[in-house]
């Protein structure tokens, strides 16, 4: 019987194991279709595993969510689990590759044989599928170690270096003192970041930083000539591109989203608020009028559910809405997407 049962304070457990307090809440949630926001502090597990969700029409209340979506995405969870034991087992794999191939060339080689001499290193291929993430890490070392002139680095989500495609040793000074440019992408989720803007503040050299609403899939080139990907939703795989004209295009496309990005570091460019909603709430704003949900949203700017919703309660608060589906129309009726609008975005950079 758990705290909550016996009528105490709420502990935290896994979702596997529902208090009774939680149960009989949702249960009465689906009976009358909703409950007060201060019921839920006695069962805070309900909103935590999606169970309840705020109404946005009328914040004091919580709606319940279905059992069947709630359940996915935490088995989704599970599937995360399965897919970082996956990638240890890759690791390991790949930690152990050199050794396997000591082994198998002494069993061909005849005992007392000297090693061939002559052999010709054959060059590199095009594109390389790299498997574990030492095996990327060390193929992005090599990159930095021959890096000459420039680094330009996508991160979406959250803060990373941009050693972290194969989570190698940082290793940014060294390249910075040697000459290289840097420039890294980030999503706006990180501009209050500590950590982000604290790490860069100790590197010394041509660095500089800028955001944007939503960015693309990971990405790192070096000098315009080889670039990096990854090859799955884990990082457990990464391509290493070496194709000139492909890895050109790669830059291109980074030049044209950093002329749209935001400058975070060295100089800071502010986010103003125009008519009482941020530059997050438009970008929210703009991807609730496409259709998104709100983990849809979530997932594009790099953000959880909960600080989503929210968003979206204080964009309903600033435009007078009442309900999600005027919600959608007073966005377009009040040109707060509009750039030149009273409300528009600035897109000055």
């Amino acid at each position: 019987m758990s705290a909550a049962d016996a009528g105490g304070p709420h502990r935290p457990h896994g979702a596997d194991a529902p208090c009774a307090a939680g149960v009989a809440l949702y249960g009465r949630a689906l009976r009358e279709g909703r409950v007060r926001t201060r019921e839920a502090e006695a069962a805070p597990c309900l909103v935590d595993f999606g169970l309840l969700h705020p109404d946005l029409d009328d914040m004091a209340w919580l709606l319940p969510g279905a059992p069947s979506h709630a359940l996915l995405r935490l088995l989704r969870g599970v599937e995360e689990d399965v897919a970082h034991e996956r990638r240890r087992e890759a690791e390991l794999t790949a930690a152990f590759e050199p050794l396997l191939a000591l082994a198998r060339r002494a069993a061909e080689q005849p005992a007392g044989a000297a090693p061939p001499e002559g052999d010709t290193p054959s060059r590199p291929p095009a594109i390389t599928v790299l498997r574990g993430l030492p095996r990327i890490s060390h193929a992005i070392c090599e990159a930095v170690a021959d890096c000459a002139e420039e680094v330009l680095t996508v991160q979406p989500g959250g803060f990373h270096r941009i050693w972290d495609l194969g989570a190698a040793p940082p290793r940014e000074q060294p390249l910075l003192s040697r000459g290289c440019r840097m420039r890294t992408l980030y999503q706006h989720t990180t501009r209050h970041a500590f950590p982000l803007i604290a790490h860069f503040e100790q590197l010394e050299g041509d660095v500089e930083v800028r955001t944007l609403s939503e960015v693309t899939a990971q990405l790192v080139v070096f000098d315009r000539a080889v670039a990096f990907l990854p090859a799955d939703r884990d990082c457990a795989l990464a391509l290493r591109i070496r194709v000139p004209a492909l890895a050109g295009y790669l830059a291109a496309l980074f030049d044209r989203l950093w002329h749209l990005a935001t400058p975070l570091f060295p100089h800071p460019a502010p986010q103003p608020a125009r008519g009482g909603v941020t530059a997050r709430q438009r970008a929210i704003a703009e991807l609730l009028t496409e259709g998104l949900t709100d983990a849809g949203i979530a997932e594009r700017l790099g953000m959880n559910v909960r600080t989503v919703r929210v968003h979206i309660a204080k964009l309903s608060q600033v435009l007078g809405s009442t309900s999600r589906t005027q919600l959608g129309y007073l966005i377009g009726q009040s040109g707060l997407l509009s750039p030149g609008g009273p409300h528009g975005p600035d897109r000055t950079r």
